[in-house]
């Protein structure tokens, strides 16, 4: 089971990782609900059948775990988490990080804050798919949807994403 760990450990950490931070906007609260996704995997390990990838499998515990974050936090549908100062964390990994990323240039900068915005199956459909990479097949699997529902719920997640960036722009401009 050891090696086992291990080799999802390295295949998979980063992808974990962003995937969550991108979730809750916490490098702290990210590494926290990383370590339970760990925890989930070695007490579950047993019943994965392979009947998708272990990316998918990962990442499906992932959101559930996100998903149970909200919940203890004031509610699924309240989703405002209290931002810490990330710059000053020591960096362990050699990989660029989400907040390196996200400072590559300043409409990356805009999308992601208004991502912040969006449902949590908009902000999942959108992680999943554009930043994680996964095909919409993967992503319903991940998501325990049918397909035709990521393909709508990406389709109304770009276009209120797309929205809330108009707003937020117009405001920047205006004040």
């Amino acid at each position: 089971m050891e090696t086992i760990f291990n080799d999802l450990y390295k295949k998979y950490h980063s992808d974990l990782f962003n995937f969550l931070y991108y979730m809750v906007q916490s490098r702290e609260q990210a590494e926290d609900l990383v370590q339970e996704v760990y925890i989930r995997v070695l007490k579950s390990y047993q019943h994965f059948k392979g009947e998708s990838s272990e990316k998918t499998w990962l990442n499906a515990i992932a959101r559930n775990v996100a998903i149970d974050f909200f919940r203890k936090q004031k509610g699924l549908n309240q989703r405002m988490i209290k931002k810490v100062e990330i710059f000053d964390l020591q960096v362990k990994d050699e990989s660029p990080l989400p907040e390196e990323i996200i400072f590559q240039s300043e409409e990356t900068k805009l999308m992601y804050r208004c991502l912040e915005k969006c449902t949590v199956d908009q902000r999942s459909v959108i992680i999943l798919r554009y930043i994680q990479e996964l095909s919409i097949l993967e992503t319903a699997q991940v998501l325990g949807w049918k397909e035709s529902k990521v393909k709508t719920t990406q389709h109304r997640a770009i276009k209120q994403l797309k929205t809330f960036m108009n707003k937020t722009l117009r405001k920047e401009m205006a004040g």
